[in-house]
């Protein structure tokens, strides 16, 4: 029987350009290893949490300029705590239990890094994040 974190690690896509190195901090390696990977698979969720939580805003963002609509992520992610607790949640519980040991050692590091890739992702897939259509 597969344990919980050989299947957790089985599921993440592989990053060609996420390099590891022995020349790196342990932050950048976690960041490398573990938590690109981990925001790769969570992407639709990601994206989906994103949508109803502009929703539950009443849609101002669809109403933006794309570069208001870029503010308006980066406003979320860093101002609203409870949507970037949420966020985190997604992330962290896709860690096996050795990376969220090594995760609780320097979690304020590793945090700031998880929400700017959360962040990027987001921005990166802006253009998937349209008005749903109501038929």
């Amino acid at each position: 029987m597969e344990t919980r974190d050989s299947m957790l690690l089985a599921l993440r896509p592989e990053i060609p350009s996420a390099r590891v190195n022995d020349k790196m901090t342990s932050a950048e390696y976690f960041q490398n290893n573990t938590l690109r990977p981990i925001a790769k698979l969570q992407d639709g969720l990601l994206l989906a949490a994103f949508r109803n939580y502009v929703r539950k805003h009443k849609n101002v963002f669809y109403d933006l300029s794309l570069e208001k609509r870029l503010d308006y992520i980066e406003n979320a992610i860093h101002k609203d705590m409870k949507f970037r607790n949420s966020l985190k949640g997604m992330i962290i519980g896709q860690f096996t239990i050795d990376e969220y040991e090594t995760y609780i050692e320097d979690s304020s590091a590793l945090n700031k890094r998880m929400m700017n890739i959360v962040k990027e992702r987001l921005k990166s897939n802006i253009q998937l994040l349209v008005p749903e259509m109501s038929f």
